[in-house]
């Protein structure tokens, strides 16, 4: 569990968080949503530390974070897996050297175990048989998955995804949805996930933070949704009239009004 409480920051004179608080479940998909400028990035960054809060605490599982030395830090950052937006892959570096990169900073275990945990990674990410291709000769799905193995290979409590639909297509993007959130339930990480994607709101949001200049506008999780009335979340979330409509759909469907098929019951 993650929690924050009254985070601020600002950059000159420009608020960009104001006193938003809350806490990111164990075990589930916590996501991040808001309009571009609305503070999300900034947030997750404090979260990790790459950014400074002017005011509030940040505590990782009863640990304030917030009070930490640097050194402390450094080894609370070891239970944190990271998945960037660009999958973040050293072009030079095989598939298997990507994955076995944080093994090498901050393990001492021999090159064979370091091996054996690659093959476990990527068997888990459905990539078996891809240790030597290099990321130039993989799909952007593929890299995706890579960066998902290398967040992973240290067994994380926590990962933080920026992004982690960004540039890939639809289908693409649900296998991604899909493979983070059987990984959160299956290492029962804290997952939190900075996302423009409706379908990942939709389908894999377990706990929401919609974010609106810089403050905590709505929380709750993907059911809750579709029944808010909270106007700028439904502008939002609800831009288009195809996802009006399937909010609309999925209301009827939730009281029993239709079928999964989109028949009337009678």
């Amino acid at each position: 569990m993650i929690e924050f409480n009254n985070i601020k920051k600002s950059f000159g004179e420009k608020v960009v968080l104001d006193g938003v608080s809350h806490v990111m479940e164990t075990g589930k998909t916590n996501l991040i949503i808001g309009t571009s400028g609305s503070g999300k990035t900034v947030l997750q960054k404090c979260l990790v530390g790459l950014f400074e809060s002017d005011e509030g605490e940040i505590i990782y599982d009863g640990v304030n974070f917030t009070g930490m030395t640097e050194e402390n830090r450094k080894q609370l950052r070891q239970q944190i897996g990271m998945l960037f937006q660009g999958s973040a892959l050293f072009d030079s570096m095989s598939v298997q050297d990507n994955i076995k990169f944080p093994l090498d900073m901050f393990t001492k275990d021999t090159h064979a175990t370091k091996l054996k945990r690659v093959d476990e990674v990527l068997e888990r990410v459905n990539l078996v048989g891809s240790n030597k291709k290099k990321p130039s000769e993989i799909s952007g799905g593929m890299k995706k998955r890579v960066g998902i193995a290398r967040a992973i290979v240290l067994n994380p409590k926590y990962l933080f995804c920026d992004e982690p639909n960004s540039g890939l297509d639809p289908q693409t993007s649900m296998l991604i949805d899909k493979l983070i959130l059987e990984i959160t339930k299956e290492y029962n990480m804290t997952t939190v996930i900075n996302t423009h994607d409706m379908n990942s709101v939709m389908e894999i949001g377990d706990n929401i933070l919609y974010l609106k200049e810089g403050k905590k506008e709505w929380t709750g999780n993907s059911q809750d949704i579709i029944f808010s009335d909270n106007k700028g979340l439904n502008e939002f979330i609800f831009a288009s009239q195809f996802l009006q409509d399937a909010k609309n759909m999925r209301m009827l469907e939730a009281k029993g009004k239709i079928n999964s098929n989109g028949d009337i019951v009678k």
